[in-house]
């Protein structure tokens, strides 16, 4: 689970700002993941502050330049699958909340490290007009083998937004279904949500 959440970190960094201005809202998925990656290594090998791992900072980052290009409310959806129908829209609004602030904290710790690594980029198979589309990439390390991360992505009127993330074939929103489904089985909703809100504040475990 440790490396699965340290790619995925990386994941979440390619996503930086692909969410433009107007000027680049027809580019393709594919295109504006090769392009914000890029400009995100650049921050984290230039941020001195990144680098000494500074963690106000570095999901002051996170916070700016990533998440704002996730979906969350359907990744949040489809992490609870069936159950997600069964919680009230006041319900909804914390899970997603609680959600977010969670993968803030999970994932924002790892972005210094990777100022080494590069990115290979495949080639889009979707129709020119889709808008819903999965972009593929390997995450390059010297000496290493390659590790493949795939973003699920879906087109808005701010740009293009992903809704899950598959690494090495594993899965961001199956990898939490389970985990909240079972959650769910022992307290319901609320208990779920009152086991995101401890772990947000440090005092819920792992």
């Amino acid at each position: 689970m440790t490396c699965y959440r340290s790619f995925l970190a990386y994941a979440f960094a390619a996503l930086s700002l692909v969410a433009l201005e107007p000027a680049l809202a027809q580019e393709t998925a594919d295109a504006a993941v090769k392009r914000t990656s890029q400009e995100l290594l650049q921050i984290i090998r230039a941020d001195p502050k990144v680098q000494a791992g500074d963690q106000a900072r570095i999901r002051e980052v996170v916070e700016a330049k990533v998440f704002p290009n996730i979906d969350f409310e359907r990744m949040t959806s489809l992490a609870m699958g069936r159950n997600w129908r069964v919680a009230s829209p006041e319900q909804q609004k914390r899970l997603i909340e609680e959600f977010r602030t969670l993968l803030v904290r999970t994932y924002s710790g790892a972005l210094a490290q990777y100022r080494d690594q590069t990115m290979d980029y495949k080639p889009l198979r979707a129709e020119p007009n889709a808008t819903d589309v999965t972009v593929r990439t390997e995450v390059l390390r010297p000496g290493q083998a390659p590790v493949p991360i795939d973003y699920s992505m879906t087109r808005t009127k701010e740009g293009w937004k992903a809704y899950d993330i598959i690494v090495g074939g594993v899965s961001l929103v199956t990898n939490y279904r389970d985990e909240f489904s079972e959650q769910i089985k022992t307290s319901g909703v609320d208990g779920l949500i009152k086991t995101l809100a401890a772990k947000n504040k440090g005092t819920g475990g792992k």
